[in-house]
């Protein structure tokens, strides 16, 4: 009987013992930074097929690649939409981000064009569907039509309306500021490190990212269809070497998150690079010769943002003095200066960039309300 008694106390020690273990394990789990990694298209979608290669193979394998690196981190979780050439409906493949609870969602693509056309983009969320940018999302979201059953899942949408592809960016809109880091530091990466041009950041309305609960971008690696970078696309040493890229520009941007707050967090929807235009703004004076004013008109210096709330002291913004503090729902944004005078804020801009603020921008504000730099500049100045 005591035996008996002494087994029922070790297996109920163990069941015990187990749970905790288990509960403790779970939560462990819970606090690690989740990834989930995207290769687009896969099995009866080939994706665009330039210079014979295709673009489902490619970004498979590079996707792979990422996610072998980022899982030797033992605070970073790897989910993958496909780990094999299976077909994935495009709805899934947010939904398997939205389940995870995912703190990121990366979708890799190679593009394609009837030119030589040749270079990266990483395309956020956002309203600029301009002509070239609509192509790219209508490319991409006409997958759907693949789809047995698509006008369910996807509630009337049609990829050839300029109206269903804006109203997309809603949902989303509450991510832009951190995809659009990432998205920064991705094309840094791949233009610094591995010397591709970047043909910078986008934005358009893809369904993929549209629905997901966190930041979200998509890349695309190159065009296929070029001569040069389709067989560098293609290539084992090509496809390590992005792999590679995009691996440090999570990494980075995670460490970001960790410090909360930092030189390049949360960029301004007015800083995307649309098209091919130089990062360079053409209105900028660099020595401004008399004020520029703008009535009624609040410019400031955006110089970080995070989930910490700071005292605006100079020690905590590099020796800048007059720096305020906003709550933004659960973020908070410091900016540098204030005021009337477009020039002057140009004048502290520079100021900011260079204690090591590189990536700051202005903002600006009127009647209390945020509203767009280039709409105002393009106002008479008194």
């Amino acid at each position: 009987m005591k035996t008996y008694i002494h087994n029922i106390f070790v297996f109920l020690l163990f069941i015990f013992t187990v749970s905790l273990t288990s509960s403790d394990l779970t939560a462990q789990e819970k606090e690690k930074f989740i990834v989930v990694l995207d290769a687009g298209h896969g099995g009866g979608d080939p994706g665009n097929l330039g210079n014979g290669y295709r673009e489902k193979d490619i970004a498979l394998k590079v996707v792979l690649e990422v996610g072998k690196a980022l899982e030797k981190n033992k605070d970073i979780k790897v989910i993958y939409t496909r780990k094999t050439d299976v077909f994935l409906e495009l709805y899934e493949r947010s939904a398997i981000a939205n389940k995870a609870d995912a703190d990121l969602f990366v979708s890799v693509h190679c593009n394609s064009h009837n030119s030589q056309a040749y270079g990266t983009e990483t395309f956020v969320m956002g309203f600029t569907n301009d002509r070239r940018n609509l192509e790219i999302a209508k490319k991409e979201n006409e997958v759907i039509f693949m789809e047995d059953n698509y006008e369910k899942h996807y509630e009337g949408f049609d990829p050839n309306s300029p109206e269903s592809l804006h109203s997309l960016s809603l949902i989303q809109e509450q991510y832009v500021d951190q995809s659009i880091v990432l998205a920064r530091k991705i094309e840094d990466n791949f233009s610094k490190s591995v010397g591709r041009k970047s043909r910078g950041i986008k934005q358009a309305s893809l369904w993929v990212i549209h629905n997901t609960y966190m930041p979200g971008i998509l890349v695309e690696l190159g065009f296929l269809t070029n001569n040069k970078e389709g067989p560098f696309l293609n290539s084992r040493k090509g496809q390590l070497k992005m792999a590679s890229a995009l691996e440090d520009a999570i990494l980075d941007y995670k460490k970001e998150l960790d410090n909360n707050v930092g030189s390049d967090i949360f960029i301004d929807d007015d800083e995307v690079i649309i098209e091919d235009e130089v990062a360079n703004d053409s209105t900028e004076i660099a020595e401004p010769e008399k004020p520029m004013i703008y009535e009624g008109v609040t410019f400031k210096v955006q110089i970080a943002a995070g989930k910490s709330r700071l005292a605006t002291r100079s020690y905590n913004f590099k020796g800048l003095k007059e720096v305020s503090r906003e709550k933004d729902g659960n973020l908070y944004k410091y900016y540098y200066g204030e005021t009337s005078d477009y020039n002057e804020i140009q004048r502290l801009k520079e100021e900011a960039s260079e204690k090591g603020y590189s990536s700051c921008f202005v903002v600006a504000y009127k009647a209390g309300e945020k509203v767009s730099v280039s709409e105002v500049i393009k106002s008479t100045a008194n």
